[in-house]
């Protein structure tokens, strides 16, 4: 008999949708429903997919007006729950926290816009399934790292695990797309840096003796991140083919040579039918890698919200299941089909 979680995701905007895709798949997952905080189009929508859609009870006037349907509260879907998602607008998690999670004694995953420390902080952890897995186990309350944090946990785990104290430092410039592609916001003809980017403390939230400096800018454009990693060795680096071997078989990295630039894997991952036209992983640009004295530059791009749909699939198969990363990963494969993504894309930019 087939063990089943009740899954409710607070929030339908960029992640929330995603997700709902994904756990829609699973065979393990009731999926209780989810919330809307607006009656808007994509409350429409997913009314058309046929998710039951809990909301405020501050918002029942509006969503009678515009004869949108609603199947109750969010409270009392969270009530009906053994597990909820937090994908609400950054900084409302606190509030859920206080308000339901607590009271009601419900797990939950947190995205990786909310606080960690201080007097908002939400939990003590970021989850990165390629370094910390099997550390959620009898957790409550968890971040799943941002994609960009989840992309370096990616690269960077594999080549502590290889190369380990010969390393001496990470520096990690982070290129960022300033909206996503369903995103309405302007795209503004500009370069924004972060005079404090949180994505290096959170990164060594799960990766503690790090020595890492990151730095973040955003640039006009909604075709995924580019991160430029720079990794210096106490004694010579390794060679690009060495490099290129570790990476071969890791999850969720696809090895490509010929791309142009992101917006060539965004296009080929929507003519190719990709769910929400996501790769859910990081493309290593072999052809951009470099290894010259103590130096080796990877450079590879994020899928920016995609990157974090299979990490809290994951993330709920470690706290409610309990079940072995081996076992998670064959599960979170099945689910997202990133095995045969990665074929197609090395095929496609090879």
């Amino acid at each position: 008999m087939v063990q089943m979680v009740k899954l409710f995701i607070n929030g339908y905007g960029n992640i929330g949708r995603r997700l709902a895709t994904a756990f829609n798949l699973d065979e393990e997952v009731d999926l209780v429903g989810i919330a809307k905080y607006k009656a808007d189009e994509r409350a429409k929508e997913a009314i058309s997919k046929g998710y039951k859609v809990f909301i405020p009870p501050s918002l029942e006037p509006e969503f009678q007006n515009n004869k949108l349907e609603f199947t109750g509260f969010i409270e009392e879907a969270i009530q009906k729950s053994d597990i909820v998602i937090d994908a609400s607008k950054e900084g409302l998690g606190f509030d859920n926290k206080q308000n339901f999670y607590l009271p009601m004694k419900k797990m939950a995953i947190f995205q990786g816009g909310e606080d960690r420390e201080g007097k908002h902080s939400v939990a003590d952890i970021i989850h990165n399934s390629r370094v910390n897995y099997d550390k959620m186990v009898g957790k409550s309350y968890v971040i799943q790292g941002s994609c960009n944090v989840s992309g370096m946990g990616r690269v960077i785990q594999p080549l502590i695990d290889q190369f380990g104290d010969r390393i001496s430092r990470f520096d990690v410039t982070l290129i960022r797309r300033w909206a996503d592609l369903e995103d309405l916001s302007e795209v503004k003809d500009s370069i924004q840096w972060d005079k404090n980017p949180h994505h290096q403390d959170d990164v060594k939230n799960f990766i503690p003796n790090i020595k890492l400096f990151v730095d973040a800018y955003k640039v006009p454009s909604r075709m995924m991140h580019l991160h430029q990693m720079y990794i210096r060795f106490i004694d010579k680096a390794p060679t690009k083919n060495d490099v290129l071997e570790i990476f071969s078989n890791e999850f969720g990295v696809a090895i490509l040579n010929s791309a142009k630039g992101p917006a060539d894997i965004r296009k080929k991952a929507l003519e190719m039918g990709f769910m929400h036209g996501d790769t859910n992983m990081i493309h290593i640009h072999q052809e951009l890698m470099r290894s010259q004295g103590d130096v080796l530059k990877i450079s590879y791009s994020d899928d920016q919200t995609g990157m974090v749909i299979p990490e809290n699939h994951l993330l709920v198969q470690s706290l409610f299941f309990k079940r072995s990363r081996k076992k998670a990963l064959s599960r979170t494969d099945k689910i997202f089909e990133l095995s045969k993504k990665k074929k197609v894309l090395q095929e496609e930019f090879k």
